[in-house]
């Protein structure tokens, strides 16, 4: 606890710094938001006559839908380019009914005679669209002030009901405001973020290189038991002794000493037989053949277990019950042998300890004949699987990592716990009982996410950390309360999810640290004795290219990271093979790879790729589809087109292609029975795989990503071994019990026969544990964060099978959801440690093996550079004037007063808001034009001070440049006005005033974050590509199988609608953004499973078991790996900004400022 709290607090500063950063960030895209949509969320479609009046009709001021203000309808003025007109306002309804009659016709049509639905469509009379007085969920989101701007952009950032936002303000302004928010998301959750949990990770591993680790709980507790059994051992024995040579004080003492001697004898033969059965039962229960033996009866045990079912056969469940009975007596056996064969020792190994209690437990539910709760615990028998890892090395490792992490996170578990306990105590002060809604039937109801009790005050807080739906509970807080609430949960999830969960990741990286020293000193104590033995296997066939090089490399570093890192490296010089090809020109053969080896034809290759790839994002539902191998050989031959896995991957790319044809020109009847290979379409989207190969940059990515497949399928395996336990134990727990009724009015049902009997609908859960796939399927959701609460939810109602769920039935089923959110906050860092650890070690293999060029590149601009400042000073020959110029350009009060000016810029900006008094747009604009003429008369003082060139040489003075040209368009513009001339209003160009701070801020630390997240945005350009390529390939497999998935009223969608859908390419990739960012994914998962109608000719299907694989794929790779890469990337850019920040410290003062000490 020491250690960890010493972490926290030297932290602080830079945490400090990071936070400077944040608030920047979030204080430019919220003036952003305020200069472009102030006041247009409280855009309304109002009556454009008085229809209450005229026709005696009681009709709302302003369209209202049936969810309130919770979700309103935004339009868009005439003057806006949004999405939603009040022409696009639903039909009126009465009783049900839909009505179309136009309102000028009803008193014709009442004469006339009237239809099955002639009642008025009074909401074509809601045509004027104007601003009103509220704003979406109950006034928390709007841009009408900085303050509500900042709480809509940290939403945002928090990646959590982001898209809401989006879709209000495009409804509101227009389409193209999803790039604000795209921007938003990346820079402020996947770079900001993410550069806090790297400055937190970094400094944790420091700190404990300082700090000695105290002992550790479990290694404590260890000895106290051993101790313990100990202790009773020899009490035991002792007591036998006693028991065995009983004092006698009189009696015959030779017939005493006679029998005595007898009974020496026969103990001696009596103890000799035991032995040597003691010795063989243990050489039984320690061979290899009973250890398999028992785990096989384990793995049919847990079989046994798995395939149980809701609504299974009677023969199943007598069958499974006979099989209980029988492993049972099975691991009773095992148990009683060990016990004999080990004695007290047997208690010393945890793993018996563990064995023994499950076997008790089992032996107490066939013995009770218990109603089947005790059968929960029979699923601990998969954990027993843990002995096999020995097996497997590679997983051995990362449960080693894991079980490290879990020991030193202890701690921080304990300071975890506290901290949501004070804030729990808090939040109870500031909004226990608030949180009431009224039903339909006029009841008033809690809301589930509450402060009402401590119990729920900590689920509440525990949600908020996970941040799923944390922003409802915000809703509540500033409904209930008051806007000033909003700091609360920012200092909740800034402390909790950004610091303390983040020291997790800290525990995880230091882990894997110490696994890689370990490993290689390990190597280098080795390496001696088995120097001999190891060259022969440095110098393998498939090293031929430099093997000295590669022995070398071996030799240095034998450890795993650089066989992980391998890949890459044979990988690319697998692209050199033909340009190191000898050159023999006789055969037609060499001729070919010439010309294959030329740019040119790899840049045609890219060319008829790329368009491939437009004619794939061109489609839509319903539109139907109307030489290098001989240059190398197939497959023999030194250089062969199979050797490679790119050429292997464009041929089976292109044999796909060409069954592809073939099926289309064979199938033109509908009812071939070959229109079931349509199927291969969807391989097509697989065609832009082949653009890597050609593009450098992207490769190099890929390779990167490949170079972490087997520490990250150890990482999937573990996880799928987490799984498939708590899969097992959600069947136990809850199979069955996931069903509930729909109808109008469902207060008096409680079973399945009542709701039938009422002619209601008896509808099971879409997330449920009816069986293990099921189970595996809602655990993945609970896993990924998203939906999670809701699952809950549903098993906290949980009664019974066929009964109607009560709330809140069991909250002892908080345990095990509880449990599983933990372990998987466990589980999702160890992604985080294997992606910093792999990309760690690839980028030393880089530098040392693809890098020389490159550095000496470096080498050379440094000497450059560094040659610079040795010339004499360049302003040895100005004037007077132009030195006293330049000696108040390189001073510290130009800087200080220019920050002054910056920052009293920054808050005149913050001043701005919806309905501001015209003082405050006076003093706004006036105040601009003063800074701008500040900005250009320190633009040419410095002109004049260091010279048009010298100038130029600083990128920071290019920013000045940037910040003067865009502040005098700004201005052109509004003065000429001009602003609904250009598609964005040029009044928020003024905020690229704020980025002028970062040349001011001359702190070490910040200066050192900035260029971390400069450095990072170069850096994840390669990533950009690899998530551009990832997105195209599941864009176009969205658009082909979910492209015609429709909502409707009747039929309506939890996450696909008109916004976030499949119908075009384009949507479909803002779609998978959003599945990305994980904001209701699971709710789009749900759409896409729903059974098909009759009638329904567009539903597929196959979807019920494609859909979870397409998604789950996409999440696991974007949300668990590539998101991960990014975290790399950043504590890598760190690294180097640390390293390179004195250096270029001191070539600036030498450019800037060369002879202050002359």
């Amino acid at each position: 606890m020491r250690v960890l709290v010493t972490v926290i607090v030297d932290t602080l500063p830079m945490l400090a710094n990071v936070l400077v950063l944040y608030i920047f960030f979030i204080h430019i895209f919220g003036v952003v938001g305020v200069q472009m949509w102030a006041g247009q969320l409280r855009n309304r479609c109002f009556l454009g006559e008085d229809i209450p009046t005229q026709h005696n009709m009681s009709l709302s001021p302003y369209y209202v839908t049936k969810y309130g203000e919770k979700s309103p309808f935004i339009c868009s003025p005439d003057d806006k380019n949004g999405m939603l007109r009040c022409r696009d306002v639903p039909p009126y309804t009465k009783d049900g009914t839909t009505c179309s009659l136009d309102p000028h016709h009803s008193d014709s049509a009442a004469v006339v005679g009237a239809s099955t639905n002639s009642c008025v469509n009074w909401n074509l009379y809601y045509n004027v669209c104007r601003a009103g007085d509220h704003n979406p969920q109950m006034g928390a989101i709007s841009f009408d002030n900085i303050g509500y701007a900042w709480i809509a952009v940290f939403q945002v950032v928090t990646l959590e009901g982001w898209t809401d936002i989006m879709y209000y303000v495009m409804d509101a302004n227009s389409f193209w405001s999803f790039v604000f928010f795209t921007l938003a998301t990346i820079m402020g959750s996947f770079v900001m973020m993410n550069v806090c949990a790297v400055v937190i990770a970094t400094q944790f591993s420091e700190t404990m290189e300082r700090e000695i680790d105290e002992p550790n709980a479990s290694v404590s507790i260890t000895q106290l038991l051993n101790k313990l059994i100990n202790f009773i051992s020899r009490r035991f024995n002792r007591l036998c002794k006693n028991k065995v040579n009983p004092t006698d004080s009189g009696g015959n003492n030779a017939s005493l000493v006679e029998g005595r001697r007898q009974w020496h004898k026969n103990k001696s033969r009596l103890v000799r037989a035991r032995k040597r059965i003691k010795e063989q039962l243990k050489t039984v229960v320690q061979s290899k053949l009973f250890d398999r033996a028992i785990m096989s009866a384990v793995l049919l045990s847990i079989l046994t277990i798995a395939i149980e079912h809701h609504k299974q056969p009677k023969v199943l469940t007598d069958m499974l019950q006979i099989s209980n009975i029988i492993f049972t007596a099975i691991f009773v056996v095992e148990m009683v042998l060990k016990l004999l064969a080990l004695t007290w020792a047997y208690f010393r190994d945890r793993n018996n300890i563990f064995d023994f209690v499950i076997v008790i437990i089992s032996l107490w539910e066939i013995i009770s004949k218990g109603d089947g709760r005790l059968s929960v615990l029979r699923a601990f028998r998969l954990l027993r699987f843990v002995r096999l890892v020995h097996f497997l090395p590679y997983l051995k490792r990362q449960l080693l990592v894991l079980k490290r992490t879990i020991e030193k996170a202890t701690a921080l578990c304990m300071l975890l716990l506290f901290a949501t306990f004070i804030f729990s105590v808090l939040g109870m002060h500031l909004f226990g009982c608030k949180f009431s809604f009224k039903t339909v039937h006029g009841e008033t109801i809690t809301d589930r996410r509450n402060f009402d009790t401590i119990l729920w005050a900590m689920v509440t807080v525990f949600q908020i950390l996970t941040q799923e739906d944390w922003n409802f509970v915000l809703y509540n807080a500033m409904a209930a309360t008051s806007p000033w609430s909003a700091l609360y949960f920012v200092a909740l999830i800034i402390f909790g999810k950004h610091v303390l969960l983040n020291v997790l990741v800290g525990i995880v990286v230091k882990s894997y640290q110490a696994k890689r020293s370990s490993s290689s000193d390990q190597a280098s104590l080795s390496s001696p004795r088995g120097s001999a033995s190891s060259t022969p296997i440095n110098l393998s066939p498939d090293n031929d290219f430099s093997p000295t090089d590669d022995h070398k490399k071996n030799f240095q570093s034998p450890s795993r990271p650089e066989r992980h890192c391998s890949v890459s490296s044979h990988v690319s010089s697998e692209s050199t093979v033909i340009d190191s090809a000898p050159e023999e020109d006789s055969t037609p053969t060499n001729k070919d790879k010439h010309v294959i080896s030329h740019k040119m034809f790899d840049h045609m290759i890219l060319l008829f790729i790329l368009l491939s790839c437009v004619t794939i994002a061109l489609e839509r539902p319903g539109i139907d589809p109307k030489s290098t191998v001989l240059a190398l050989g197939v497959l023999f031959g030194k250089e062969s087109y199979c050797k490679s896995s790119w050429n292997v991957m464009d041929g089976s790319l292109v044999i796909l292609s060409l069954v592809h044809i073939f099926v289309s020109l064979v199938n033109t009847d509908k009812n071939n029975m070959l229109g079931i290979l349509k199927v291969l379409r969807l391989l097509r989207a697989l065609r832009p795989l082949r653009v890597i190969k050609r593009a450098p940059r992207l490769k190099l990515a890929v390779e990167a990503l490949i170079a972490s497949v087997k520490p990250i399928g150890n990482i999937v395996l573990i996880c799928g071994v987490f799984f498939f336990f708590f899969g097992i134990l959600g069947v136990q727990l809850f199979k069955g019990k996931f069903y509930y009724c729909v109808g109008q009015d469902t207060r008096a049902i409680t079973n399945k026969m009542d709701c039938l009997s009422a002619n209601y609908t008896w509808i099971r859960q879409t997330y449920n544990f009816d069986n293990l796939p099921q189970a595996l399927m809602s655990l993945f959701v609970m896993y990924s964060k998203d939906g999670w609460v809701n699952i809950m939810y549903d098993g906290l109602d949980a009664v019974g099978v066929d009964k109607q769920p009560v709330r809140n039935y069991n909250n002892w089923m908080l345990v095990f959801f509880i449990s599983f959110m933990i372990v998987s906050i466990f589980l999702l860092d160890m992604f985080i440690g294997v992606m910093v650890e792999t990309f760690h070690e690839c980028m030393q293999e880089q530098k040392k093996d693809g890098g020389l060029q490159a550095m000496e590149e470096v080498v050379q601009d440094q000497t450059n550079r560094n040659a610079d400042p040795e010339q004499a000073p360049y302003y040895t020959h100005y004037s007077p004037l132009r030195r006293s110029i330049h000696t108040l350009c390189t001073s510290n009060f130009l800087d200080l007063f220019m920050t002054v000016i910056i920052f009293i810029s920054v808050l005149i900006m913050a001043f701005e808001h919806y309905n501001q008094p015209q003082y405050v747009k006076k003093l706004t604009e006036y105040s601009y034009y003063v800074f701008t003429a500040i900005l250009i008369i320190e633009v040419l003082l410095k002109l004049v001070a260091f010279g048009v060139l010298r100038f130029f040489k600083s990128r920071w003075n290019l920013l000045d440049i940037a910040i003067v040209v865009v502040s005098i368009i700004s201005i052109i513009f509004t003065e000429m006005k001009m602003a609904d001339a250009i598609p964005i209003n040029p009044s928020i160009l003024r905020v690229s005033r704020v980025l002028r701070l970062a040349q001011v801020l001359k702190a070490k630390k910040i200066r050192v974050l900035l260029k971390t997240v400069i450095k990072t945005l170069s850096q994840v350009g390669n990533l950009c590509l690899l998530f551009t390529f990832f997105f195209f390939i599941y864009a176009a497999l969205g658009v082909e199988l979910f492209g015609k998935l429709e909502c409707s009223d009747d039929h309506p969608c939890l996450g696909l609608h008109r916004h976030a859908n499949f119908r075009n390419f384009g949507m479909a990739l803002l779609t998978l953004y959003k599945v990305c960012t994980g904001d209701n994914w699971s709710g789009i998962l749900k759409d896409t499973l729903r059974e098909c109608r009759p009638g329904d000719d567009h539903c597929v299907s196959y979807l019920s078991w494609v859909s979870p694989i397409c998604f789950t794929s996409f999440v696991i790779m974007a949300q668990f790996v590539l998101v991960n890469l990014v975290v790399a990337a950043i504590m890598q850019a760190l690294e180097e900004s640390n390293e390179e920040e004195e250096e270029e410290q001191d070539v600036e003062q030498a450019l800037l400022a060369p002879g202050e000490s002359a």
